[in-house]
């Protein structure tokens, strides 16, 4: 079997987070994934991610044109690579393959 370098519970919810929002910015980042898992996500936390996932080639980032919203500093936007969507589809096959069968054992609870 082929090497995989798995994510990181985090970095897996910021990167598919990123690939639901096709091209997402900070704040969009932060509020689907408060509104997805539920819990607060603070914007260091999140740019630390998303820098370690463009240093592993899953994302890549631009920066947008001066928000007169945000005192003429620009946005940076992040997408998902074709590399980032492939460890999200390896890290979805682990997990099935993992959970596979495990229905039973929560009907039983």
């Amino acid at each position: 079997m082929a090497e995989r370098r798995y994510l990181g519970e985090f970095e897996h919810f910021v990167l598919a987070t990123a690939l639901r929002l096709g091209r997402g910015y900070g704040t969009e980042l932060i509020r689907e994934l408060e509104t997805c898992t539920g819990r607060q996500v603070q914007g260091g936390a999140l740019y630390a991610t998303l820098d370690r996932l463009e240093s592993k080639g899953y994302l890549i980032s631009e920066m947008g044109p001066p928000d007169p919203q945000r005192g003429g500093r620009p946005k940076r936007f992040v997408r998902v690579t074709p590399e980032g969507l492939r460890a999200l589809a390896d890290q979805r096959e682990a997990f099935l393959r993992v959970w596979n069968g495990m229905e039973a054992r929560f009907e039983d609870a």
